[in-house]
């Protein structure tokens, strides 16, 4: 499966991009809605206009049309012929490509197994699921055996239960199957779920290139900071092994419970959506619970950061506008916040990052 490298692209959106999707790399683009990221996976598949080059493995592929450049792309909006079934949906692009009907029965069969969508072969499209259609359109991309795989928002719109089942098995079968695959998203638990590396889109540029935990912890500017939304980053001067998977860390005189069973933690980080805030205190003592003093309130369009001062910590939480109006919150306010244990991330050392 081929490197891909973006030299110098620009059109109506992309400004200059310089890019590397190395061999075999699930590489996921994160940016906001209209940052590019789908105009750049039509770059590659060479269904848009461009200034700059594209390569696949050192070979220029900017004169090759769109349909011979060895691509499978699953759209956003998921289209499937209604007039055919299931296996005829699967099995049209081997048609086009002049495939014997002996070779297009066992590939189909091949993807549908694949796919765990064997009951599914003679249904219509308007009576599948949401995941169901899902598991076609790829295994209709997968059928011409792709060198590359483009995806844009393949979970876009489904339940959170199928989106978590969902993204496990494409990145399994993206493993097994060893293919070059670019994967867009606006969703950063997604992206961070997903990728071996995140490149971070924003108006046309590339900000960033790195592993989910490098741009977590060491965002490159205040821009990529404020797209991941500004997490909270904690400087860890104590550890201590619980075992059964956890960890306690002591940071700026507050021990934190931390889901971990590896090396001494040097950070941890959690977003500001991931501090719950009462202006109660709950029942219990419970787990990363602590007092604060709200030292400052900032509002947008939907939601509501707080500052709170914790020990000597200075905590972001971010809560939506509709629950804040039902709170009583000012400054200096005594509060009681929580941080979510499965949501903390761990980085073990300036050079070793971890989830």
């Amino acid at each position: 499966m081929p490197l891909i490298k973006l030299k110098n692209v620009s059109n109506y959106i992309c400004q200059n991009v310089n890019l590397q999707v190395f061999d075999r790399e699930l590489l996921v683009l994160f940016g906001p809605n209209g940052a590019g990221k789908t105009t750049l996976l039509n770059v590659i598949a060479g269904l848009v206009e461009y200034e700059g080059k594209v390569y696949f493995d050192n070979v220029c592929v900017d004169k090759i049309p769109a349909p011979e450049r060895g691509i499978g792309y699953v759209f956003q909006n998921l289209i499937l012929f209604p007039h055919l079934d299931v296996f005829s949906n699967i099995a049209y692009g081997l048609k086009v490509r002049g495939q014997s009907q002996a070779q297009i029965e066992t590939r189909v069969k091949e993807l549908l197994k694949m796919m765990k969508i064997e009951h599914l072969a003679s249904r219509y499209p308007r009576h599948l699921s949401g995941g169901e259609k899902r598991r076609v359109v790829l295994a209709r991309a997968l059928a011409p055996s792709p060198e590359v795989l483009l995806l844009d928002e393949p979970m876009n719109n489904l339940d959170l239960r199928t989106t978590k089942y969902l993204r496990t098995e494409l990145k399994q079968l993206q493993r097994k199957l060893k293919i070059t695959t670019v994967y867009v998203t606006h969703n950063l638990e997604e992206a961070e779920e997903m990728a071996d590396r995140i490149a971070v889109i924003n108006n046309g540029r590339v900000e960033q290139v790195g592993t989910p935990e490098e741009i977590f912890f060491n965002p490159a500017n205040e821009k990529i900071s404020n797209l991941i939304g500004k997490p909270n980053i904690f400087i860890c001067e104590k550890c201590k092994d619980l075992g059964n998977g956890v960890m306690e860390v002591t940071c700026g005189g507050l021990n934190i419970i931390v889901p971990h069973d590896g090396n001494s933690i040097r950070r941890i980080a959690l977003l500001p959506r991931d501090v719950y805030v009462s202006d109660a205190e709950p029942p219990g003592a419970g787990v990363n619970q602590f007092k604060g003093i709200i030292t400052d309130i900032n509002y947008n369009n939907e939601a509501v950061r707080l500052t709170i001062k914790v020990k000597h910590n200075n905590i972001t939480a971010e809560i939506p506008y509709q629950i804040y109006e039902g709170m009583d919150l000012s400054v200096g306010r005594k509060v009681f916040l929580k941080l979510k244990l499965r949501r903390i991330k761990v980085c073990e050392s300036e050079d070793n990052y971890r989830l």
